[in-house]
């Protein structure tokens, strides 16, 4: 009878995803780190019961059996692990990370494995519509990377590592309230926009004008306020409309048009909506997983008296979450203890606007830059310098794969491309498969950032079969794609790693990377620097190069000692002048731009001791973004 208990639970996990979460300790109700947390809670508030759960320790640190009895007392379906028993696939990325039961597809980082775990409930009871509702308008909630997007990299990395050092220091009652905790303050006092924004606007003006009209005989009853103790006031529509979402049932809306007077007001003179959640109108996944972050903070604030009235609207905020239905029992499963009390008090206006010009978010993008003159007076600036665009001759023009031969799932000339196209596509591939083979060695592991649906990874995987490949790709679908050409065809030396860039940790030899839009070429060569790994990248999109918080614009010294910020920005706004349709002069133009703007990256990179080459594909109409930089570690 043991034995086929033993084998069931083997034949259960086999076919459940396994989730991997950091586990570095607790201190009474808060487990660390807070990804951690916020993870937990949410697949408490989901009720979500089909995956296994890991909570992975440190090599090095032998775990407190107490603190582990107490853990696995709470949560029976947790199991512990140390890191160098979780998958090596696994090893390779940030936590918290999800596998599927095949084993090849990983999901990792908290916003990409908590879209997950949203989808997959909702998959196994579609009637629980409520938690697909997370996902936003258009399931578009989290969903940038935080490489990219100042919102998600504030909700998913920086509240939850402030909010963490916070506790770490909490012992001083004197500690200053973290930045980022100001900077969502001000956030929630920033006017909200959401996609019927106008509509709700008029319903606004209306209703105050109504409740101007009948302020003395006061319609409106304690019983029908969706909040109790909840006095009128400017926001109450938005309130109204923000749980008449969460029930999921349509708000009662006038079946008559607005007034007229009211349709005729102009939108820029329409009053502002007010934040009732993180988001806007709207319970998200933003406030799942910024409630285990807040309501810590707040616990150790009251714990030492430190001042919290001047965080009004997120105590606000903190008080509404915690109405939302599922939201208590989500903290008593994950014993979140010591649920704060707000009754608030308002603050004096005059406070509440200090508070709102405590911190201002910093800004990584620069003033409007207006291009004036086009790019010859920066071309020509450089050329008194002596820097002009230059290219290595090819090492192999002519190569090529005999795509006929090839398996359909290889070939992008079989899918649903025009064969003009695929033509072009498979040119693209000769070039950057050409410079891979001459590099890669058997035993190698080569990466496919920024992967698409596979056209090189998949390519690399079928000829360099004693090579591991693993695609790193953000977007689901397209990685789902690559993983099911990649099951026609049988292979087994691949992985598929749905991830932020920043959240793939693997050491591995080769980088490749076809058409990395924007600064997401800087980063798959920041990648490679790191672990000395060779390099074939063909960068794309140029206009949407900028400064962010890991680069600045230009990079290497030289170009630094010549140009300014703006007049980089002018080359890389050029640089995308190549379409066919342009006149000549003008893409040419554009190619010399291009080549400029790659070597200042590849000169950037010399100084890290690589051997660095900028080539041009070939033929060269296989791509109006036809650069490749190449680069060896020496």
């Amino acid at each position: 009878m043991r034995l086929w208990i033993q084998i069931e639970e083997k034949m259960k996990s086999e076919n459940e995803d396994h989730v991997y979460l950091d586990y570095f300790g607790h201190n009474e109700d808060c487990i660390y780190p807070l990804h951690t947390s916020i993870s937990l809670f949410l697949l408490a508030y989901c009720d979500c019961k089909i995956f296994r759960i890991f909570l992975v320790t440190p090599n090095d640190i032998a775990s407190d059996i107490q603190q582990t009895e107490e853990i696995l007392s709470k949560y029976p379906e947790i199991s512990f692990i140390k890191r160098s028993e979780i998958p090596v696939m696994v090893q390779s990325c940030c936590l918290p990370a999800v596998v599927e039961k095949n084993g090849r597809f990983c999901r990792a980082g908290l916003a990409v494995v908590l879209r997950y775990i949203v989808q997959k409930t909702y998959e196994a009871d579609p009637s629980i519509k409520g938690v697909l509702e997370l996902l936003g308008f258009k399931r578009t909630c989290l969903k940038a990377c935080a490489e990219v997007s100042e919102w998600t990299r504030l909700c998913e990395i920086s509240i939850p590592l402030a909010v963490e050092n916070f506790l770490k220091v909490s012992q001083d009652p004197h500690e200053n309230i973290p930045k980022e905790i100001l900077l969502f303050e001000n956030k929630l006092g920033e006017p909200v926009r959401v996609h019927n924004n106008d509509k709700i606007r008029r319903q606004k003006v209306q209703q105050q004008k109504m409740l101007d009209n009948t302020a003395s005989t006061d319609i409106s009853s304690k019983e029908d306020r969706t909040m109790k103790n909840q006095e009128p006031t400017s926001a109450d529509l938005e309130l109204r409309t923000a749980f008449s979402k969460l029930t999921l049932e349509k708000m009662p809306l006038a079946t008559n048009r607005e007034p007229s007077h009211i349709r005729k007001i102009k939108t820029s003179e329409l009053p502002p909506l007010e934040h009732i959640f993180a988001e806007g109108l709207y319970f998200t996944l933003t406030d799942i997983v910024l409630l285990p972050c807040i309501h810590h903070f707040l616990a150790a604030c009251k714990k030492h008296q430190n001042n919290i009235l001047q965080l009004p609207l997120i105590l606000s905020w903190y008080k509404r979450v915690l109405q939302v239905p599922g939201i208590k029992q989500a903290t008593v499963k994950c014993n979140i203890k010591n649920i704060l009390d707000c009754r608030l008090h308002p603050l004096p206006n005059e406070c509440q606007q200090n508070t709102f010009t405590a911190f201002k978010e910093p800004e990584n993008v620069p003033e409007e830059i207006q291009f004036i003159g086009g790019p010859r007076p920066t071309i020509t600036k450089l050329m008194e310098k002596g820097i002009e665009a230059m290219f290595s001759p090819h090492p192999c023009p002519k190569w090529a794969l005999d795509w006929d031969s090839l398996p359909d799932s290889v070939n992008p000339g079989k899918g649903k491309m025009s064969a003009d196209r695929a033509l072009r596509k498979q040119q693209q591939l000769n070039n950057l498969i050409a410079l891979v083979t001459n590099l890669a060695k058997p035993g190698d592991v080569i990466v496919d950032f920024c992967s698409g649906g596979g056209h090189v990874g998949i390519v690399l995987a079928y000829i360099l079969p004693l090579c591991q490949i693993i695609l790193v790709e953000n977007k689901e679908q397209s990685l789902m794609s690559a993983e099911k050409r990649s099951d026609e065809l049988g292979l087994q030396n691949i992985w598929f790693i749905q991830a932020n860039m920043d959240n793939f940790k693997g050491s591995f030899n080769i980088g490749v990377a076809l058409h990395a839009c924007g600064v997401a070429t800087d980063m798959v060569i920041e990648h490679c620097i790191k672990v000395r790994a060779a390099f074939v990248i063909s960068p794309c999109c140029y206009g949407f190069i900028q400064n962010t918080s890991k680069f600045a614009f230009p990079q290497s010294h030289q170009f630094k000692k010549v140009l300014t910020y703006k007049e980089h920005m002018i080359l890389c706004r050029f640089a995308d002048q190549t379409a066919v349709q342009l006149p000549p002069e003008r893409r040419q133009i554009g190619k010399q731009c291009m080549g400029l703007v790659d070597l200042d990256r590849a000169w950037s990179v010399e100084q890290s001791n690589y051997s660095v080459q900028v080539i041009t594909m070939e033929p060269q109409s296989c791509s109006p973004k036809n650069n490749l930089i190449a680069g060896i570690p020496v």
